[in-house]
């Protein structure tokens, strides 16, 4: 698989993503201003006043040669300017692929308005915005020129980030999810809504603020020899997967074949007779569904798991099976890109944790909780006081078959306070517990 390299603008969380990348893929990190710092002898800031931009970008793109010599199998996190110069583009192509961590100007400014350590925002007359804008508009261009595959951040976890991107550089881990599903992976009404390995969107390049109507491709594929688009997003005018997804369930199989390929590559079939006289889309497309589904936002839910649930693939696989954790997180990640969902996922083994976060979800307008307590099933009052003071959709979920096993495991005290209880199912129960929370958010709409 090679090196990876991630590029972005300041603040879209390059550093933060490399050491979990790193982590997750058992590879060494290299950060680039690090490097230099390290090899200078001062900071960023102190290089920045003392020799000048000029100096640290000739600085950066020989930090970039040597590594190109030297580096084997890392994640290699480069500085926001790194790729404004066209040298520098080339010589990260050929370091390894490039990942595009694509952020708002919006999101960005949220997320450094209290840095006082990044040169090129400080002084000047310019408002900090006004600074982030003017500079993402110079740099976004030659971001995605550099970008090998582009992801967007704004708005999603941590680890459904980190997911894409793995999904986006081994072909054979998407290979993989696919004949899973295909041979009887768990199949909700939400995973049918979005069927793995047939959303649209994805191996298209769709540029940056504009529609995809017409820019068909099959996932993880290049519809025209362009770059992997990853994140579920068409463009940021807040057309998503999904809404293509609506319009095109109005039309048979047959008259979707004929639309598709009666479209060359990047024009759109929207209101032009395919192959046959068949209308793209229908008269009987409901565009008052339309408009709905378009303005219909990500749903907030999230997944806690309790002690020992970190130790999956380790601790008694006769019961648990032999995936592991990771494995677990990225069914997940998968589900949230699949039902259109931003679901964030946090274990800990103390139950003041878990306590802590379940109050926090009431803060931060989670819309609903799938839980797995661990043993705290059986005895935690006050993490059953916790669930109790939240009103949203809530699931207990526990992978064996609690009722076929102790006697103690067959009593729950949180179970009284939540909506549903899965048991028996193994990981899959954590998808069936996501669908549920989705149709009673429905429901309640």
């Amino acid at each position: 698989m090679g090196n990876v390299v991630l590029i972005g603008f300041m603040g879209c969380g390059k550093s933060s993503v490399a050491v979990k990348l790193s982590y997750r893929l058992k590879r060494q990190m290299t950060d680039t201003d690090r490097l230099i710092e390290k090899k200078q002898g001062k900071s960023i800031r102190e290089i920045f006043e003392q020799d000048g931009e000029e100096a640290f970008r000739q600085m950066e793109t020989q930090t970039l040669q040597e590594l190109k010599e030297t580096a084997k199998n890392q994640v290699i996190s480069v500085g926001g300017g790194t790729p404004v110069r066209e040298e520098n583009r080339t010589l990260m192509k050929e370091i390894g692929k490039v990942v595009y961590l694509r952020a708002k100007a919006e999101t960005l400014y949220e997320r450094l308005k209290k840095d006082t350590n990044r040169p090129l925002l400080q002084g000047g007359d310019e408002d900090l915005k006004t600074k982030i804008q003017g500079l993402l508009e110079k740099r976004s261009s030659a971001y995605e020129e550099a970008a090998d595959l582009i992801i967007d951040v704004d708005d999603k976890p941590f680890g459904q980030v980190l997911y894409e991107i793995e999904r986006g550089i081994r072909p054979s881990y998407r290979d993989n999810a696919n004949t899973a599903s295909e041979e009887g992976g768990y199949k909700g009404k939400y995973s049918q809504r979005y069927p793995l390995g047939q959303r649209f969107g994805y191996g298209t390049r769709v540029p940056y603020g504009k529609p995809s109507y017409g820019t068909f491709g099959s996932y993880g594929q290049s519809a025209a020899g362009n770059r992997f688009l990853s994140g579920g997003r068409s463009s940021y005018d807040g057309r998503t997967e999904g809404d293509l997804q609506t319009l095109t369930n109005t039309c048979s199989t047959e008259e979707k074949a004929q639309s598709y390929g009666s479209q060359p590559y990047g024009q759109s079939s929207y209101g032009q007779q395919a192959e046959g006289g068949q209308l793209f889309y229908r008269q009987q497309f409901s565009r008052a569904a339309a408009e709905k589904e378009k303005k219909k936002s990500l749903r907030k839910l999230l997944v806690i798991n309790g002690p020992n649930l970190n130790f999956l693939g380790i601790r008694e696989k006769g019961i648990y099976g032999t995936q592991d954790y990771n494995d677990l997180l990225n069914m997940i990640a998968q589900k949230g890109l699949d039902c259109h969902a931003a679901i964030s996922v946090f274990q800990s083994n103390h139950e003041g944790a878990i306590i802590d976060k379940i109050q926090e979800a009431y803060f931060d307008k989670t819309e609903g909780i799938i839980i797995n307590p661990g043993a705290y099933t059986h005895y935690s009052y006050a993490i059953r006081d916790a669930l109790a003071s939240i009103t949203v959709p809530k699931v207990e979920i526990h992978i064996s078959n609690i009722m076929e096993r102790e006697d103690f495991r067959k009593v729950s005290v949180t179970a009284p306070v939540c909506d549903k209880q899965i048991y028996g199912h193994g990981l899959n129960g954590y998808l069936e517990a996501i669908d549920f929370v989705l149709e009673k958010l429905d429901e309640q709409e």
